[in-house]
């Protein structure tokens, strides 16, 4: 067991379900994964055991949803709701634009806002377009929804990371990439093929930056900033999944409490730490340390 390992053995807590990776695979997890190889008997089961991920849809059902409206350029995001229709807008104060939602949506006001305006949009229920457009194309085949309760499994939460990091339409790339490696295709062809993925490389880009100026907390769309250019999101409170992810260092990590962990503040910021290093001695204003 290597000394980073150890480390994050012992961030995570007794009983915790947690893995790091990249853009290219699961490179450590407990418990082991099919394509490593400390996986024991068991270990195919607790990877695909499904989990209460309540606390994840705004990141695996309504960001990427959004984002998929922005790309194909039927949602612009500093337009004021009322533009869509007075369903869009309904219940807000005038002016409101998707910017404003995504930047500031710690509370269910502002995603409740978005899932009509998501809705709204689209004409199809939020599972529903999310299963089509994000979960089916990348095979998170145990992300759904139970009634109104999001259901996935670390597996698929694995999955999602990989294709927010990766260059292509899938975590293992598209037929576009590999047909042309040197990327000689034509720029607005690329960039339609980017509209096309599950959650769209620009889309990515543009989430991960801080989009609130000098106001605190910085945030950028739904995810937060961590210190060392990583980004987080995470239950508001209590426990549940934890994700970071920094293109920067093409890694991302994911952590599940075990039972008997709150899974919030010093043992989030620990695993963080064992993941993708220490933060620096002043973390950036605004940064989530957790």
């Amino acid at each position: 067991m290597t000394p980073q390992i150890e480390a994050l053995e012992r961030a995570a807590g007794p009983a915790a379900l947690w893995a790091v990776g990249s853009a290219d695979a699961v490179h450590a997890a407990r418990p082991g994964t099919p394509s490593t190889p400390e996986g024991d008997g068991g270990a195919d089961g607790d990877w695909n055991a499904p989990l209460d991920a309540g606390a994840m849809t705004p990141l695996l059902a309504l960001w990427p949803v959004i984002g998929g409206l922005v790309a194909r350029g039927e949602l612009t995001l500093h337009t004021p709701l009322t533009a869509y229709g007075e369903t869009a807008a309904a219940g807000l104060p005038g002016g409101t634009t998707a910017h404003h939602l995504l930047t500031r949506c710690d509370g269910p006001a502002p995603l409740d806002a978005l899932t009509r305006l998501a809705e709204h949009l689209t004409g199809t229920p939020l599972a529903d377009c999310a299963r089509t457009r994000v979960w089916e194309p990348l095979g998170m085949t145990r992300t759904r929804f139970a009634g109104t309760t999001l259901r996935t499994c670390p597996a698929d939460l694995a999955r999602f990371l990989r294709h927010l990091l990766s260059a292509g339409d899938t975590a293992e790339g598209s037929v576009a990439d590999r047909a042309d490696p040197a990327g000689t295709a034509d720029p607005a062809d690329a960039g339609a093929a980017d509209a096309e993925r599950p959650v769209s490389r620009a889309w990515t880009a543009e989430s991960l930056r801080i989009r609130t100026g000098e106001l605190t907390p910085s945030r950028g769309l739904l995810w937060h900033p961590a210190p060392a250019g990583v980004w987080t999101h995470h239950p508001p409170s209590g426990s549940g999944p934890a994700v970071w992810i920094s293109p920067r260092q093409n890694r991302w990590a994911l952590l599940v409490p075990g039972p008997e962990s709150d899974g919030s503040g010093p043992p989030r910021a620990a695993f963080r730490e064992a993941a993708f290093g220490p933060a620096p001695a002043r973390a950036a204003r605004g940064a989530d340390v957790r």
